[in-house]
């Protein structure tokens, strides 16, 4: 049911399935930015690289790139990776990536939706480079699209808001992004607050209660944790609100400008999917916000050229 392009990597023989502008709705693809022989580290699957029919990709060895570049009459001047959920076990890039890259695109805001590279239980560095590789690419290449490379942001969904925020707090500061949209994100690793799942693809089945705390992304908030809005539904059992809860705690205690939203239902999942109950109010309330935090960024910006004159 997928006409996807098979990639094979000569070294293993691996095939690796990028999809084509068509399926994605993409203006420009990337395809095998790297790989686990070229990347700084590899995830060392061997698998051939699957996806059905609801574009799930799982065994996940080729980082690709999908574009999505807004109308320059609209352009903001604002760019985001997009990073779909999974919980690290598989890519669910329909929704929560190329679904959502439309709806920001239309606000005029450019973006890369990344089929990363799962950890494949234990390699926890893989994810991680390949969303701040999507996040210098669309720094330095995103300026021909009229991206200002000071207000590119990160967005994720479940696993891949756990991405955003693994990213947004284990980045080097004066390369994080510079905002971050988490839908019902994956947070903290303790075990009747999350998505038990998700740390063991992270971080492996063998890992030990100080290795999953430190990856409890409330544990790793700063005082430059970028400025983050989390959208989340009461009533979602497979990510708890009080994951969600727990780090816009943490963000406040940092003095980090933050914004949640609890909506009453919807469940998991619902990220890009116009059938949501609450889309046009959540839509409403994101763009609001990135309204804001476009402002900030040109008040911050006129402000150091004041004080470097």
């Amino acid at each position: 049911m997928i006409a996807a392009s098979a990639l094979a990597i000569s070294a293993s023989a691996q095939k690796t399935i990028t999809l084509s502008k068509e399926q994605s709705g993409a203006d420009e693809i990337i395809t095998n930015f790297w790989n686990n022989d070229k990347a700084p580290h590899s995830n060392e699957e061997t698998r051939d690289e699957q996806i059905n029919e609801r574009l799930h990709f799982t065994r996940t060895s080729q980082t690709d790139f999908y574009i999505y570049k807004a109308d320059p009459a609209k352009a903001t001047g604002q760019g985001i990776v997009v990073l779909p959920g999974g919980g690290y076990s598989k890519v669910c890039i329909a929704h929560e990536g190329f679904e959502i890259a439309k709806f920001y695109r239309d606000l005029g805001i450019s973006c890369i939706v990344v089929k990363y590279r799962l950890p494949n239980l234990g390699h926890k560095e893989v994810p991680l480079e390949d969303a701040q590789a999507a996040l210098k690419y669309l720094r330095t290449k995103g300026k021909k699209w009229g991206v200002d490379p000071a207000q590119v942001g990160i967005s994720g969904g479940s696993a891949g808001g756990h991405l955003a925020a693994y990213t947004s707090n284990f980045t080097e500061d004066k390369h994080k992004p510079a905002f971050s949209i988490l839908f019902y994100p994956v947070i903290t690793g303790t075990t009747w607050e999350t998505h038990q799942n998700t740390f063991q693809y992270l971080l492996g089945k063998q890992r030990t209660k100080k290795e999953q705390e430190y990856y409890s992304l409330e544990n790793r908030v700063s005082s430059t944790t970028p400025p983050t809005i989390l959208l989340l539904s009461d009533d979602d059992l497979t990510v708890p609100p009080i994951s969600s809860i727990l780090y816009y705690e943490a963000l406040k205690a940092n003095g980090v400008p933050a914004t949640m939203h609890i909506y009453p239902s919807g469940g998991h999942g619902w990220c890009g999917h116009d059938e949501f109950k609450y889309a046009a109010e959540y839509k409403d309330a994101l763009t609001d916000w990135l309204k804001l935090q476009s402002k900030a960024a040109e008040a911050k910006s006129k402000k150091t050229k004041k004080t470097k004159k």
